[in-house]
């Protein structure tokens, strides 16, 4: 049969993925100061053993105030390098890519997990012990009425934020990490500085977009000074602000271009995010309603393209490879509804032909591709009864 280009080897830089599908990057908020824990490694572990041929870890603080939640996964010290490592070290021995993504939530940190309610920080998460921290950001703009307005960063500010990043990186590699992502989307600090709505500096990190793109390249400038040319680099947009006056597409192929110039491999096209939750925009959500992003970019920009959001089946994702709109599909809540879906998707296009379990860890795989014709038969007779 052809081989699905869903489950074709593709090459970024010196590293080959063994198909195209891959685990982003979701937070758990279930982290202790910083560390992964025993949660996190079970949670990315079944993904490497589902058949993904990359496995991002949750977006991972380079500072303790870039923290989202007190539960958010940190990478800000050496202790941490450890449990991480463990992580990579499991994750690559199932013939996945261990990832990283790196982030800092700018105004929006120092905020309740999901399941306390989402908001800034209140009486009942410091009965917790969860006292709210200061936050920094672009410009001195709260993310919206009742929650905590964040300190205007200083040039000097910038300069320790990079080296922030650049420490990270440098555990990252020491971590045993293959592939890289910087979180410039979802209303973060780094998509803040990007937006109109977030940066009101009349200082040469504001203004045009130019000057709201500087910091944001200059972290990545950092970034890709430290990462190893052999190993790809990603970063993750919000295409799209989705709000009047915002960010747009035509902004994005212009920073897309800006990040290719500097070393970066592929976009991971995601959007919104700005004001609320991570992915929170007026963008009407459908099935793969981020694709046309990702195709765009791709296109304009001259870029690898990653598409995310509510790709569920292996079909669409398929289709997505197939009319050239990405070149790797990204699958999220998908994966936590189905952890094995990258192996449901090869049985799927693949039928009950001899290679249906071919991807299948050797401990699975064994049994049931005994099973598969005493299955076949049993269904063929169910059919005439």
């Amino acid at each position: 049969m052809t081989q699905p280009m869903l489950f074709t080897p593709i090459t970024l830089r010196d590293l080959t993925l063994k198909n195209r599908i891959v685990v982003s990057p979701m937070c758990q908020y279930s982290a202790e100061n910083g560390f992964v824990t025993d949660w996190h490694f079970v949670h990315l572990g079944k993904f490497a053993q589902g058949g993904a041929g990359a496995v991002f870890v949750e977006a991972s603080a380079v500072e303790p105030h870039g923290r989202i939640t007190y539960g958010d996964a940190g990478i800000w010290s050496d202790a941490h390098v450890a449990p991480l490592k463990r992580i990579a070290t499991f994750v690559k021995s199932q013939g996945a890519a261990p990832a990283m993504q790196l982030a800092h939530a700018g105004r929006k940190a120092s905020m309740q997990r999901p399941w306390h309610g989402n908001g800034p920080l209140d009486d009942s998460d410091q009965k917790r012990g969860e006292t709210p921290w200061s936050i920094v950001a672009p410009s001195a703009i709260p993310m919206d009425e009742g929650w905590l307005t964040p300190s205007a960063l200083s040039t000097d500010d910038l300069t320790k934020l990079r080296e922030a990043w650049r420490l990270a990186v440098a555990r990252t590699i020491e971590a045993g990490f293959e592939m890289l992502e910087i979180h410039s989307a979802h209303g973060y600090l780094l998509h803040e500085f990007l937006s109109p709505l977030t940066n009101k500096r009349n200082d040469a990190y504001g203004g045009d977009r130019a000057g709201r793109m500087r910091f944001p390249l200059e972290v990545i400038e950092t970034v890709r000074s430290v990462w190893p040319m052999s190993k790809p680099l990603f970063v993750r947009i919000s295409s799209v602000d989705g709000l009047d006056g915002g960010w747009d597409l035509d902004d994005s192929v212009a920073y897309a271009r800006e990040l290719k110039a500097r070393g970066v491999d592929v976009i991971d096209c995601s959007s919104g995010g700005l004001i609320g939750s991570a992915t929170a925009a007026r963008i009407p959500r459908g099935l793969g309603f981020q694709v046309p992003f990702a195709e765009k970019i791709r296109k304009e920009a001259g870029i690898a393209t990653m598409s995310v959001g509510l790709i569920v089946e292996p079909q669409q994702a398929e289709a997505v490879l197939e009319r050239g709109h990405a070149d790797l599909v990204a699958i999220g809540r998908e994966a936590l509804f189905d952890p094995n879906w990258p192996l449901h998707a090869r049985y799927a296009l693949a039928g009950s032909s001899d290679e249906a379990f071919v991807d299948w860890p050797e401990q699975y795989g064994w049994w049931l591709t005994r099973r598969e014709p005493g299955l076949r038969a049993a269904r063929e007779a169910a059919k005439k009864a």
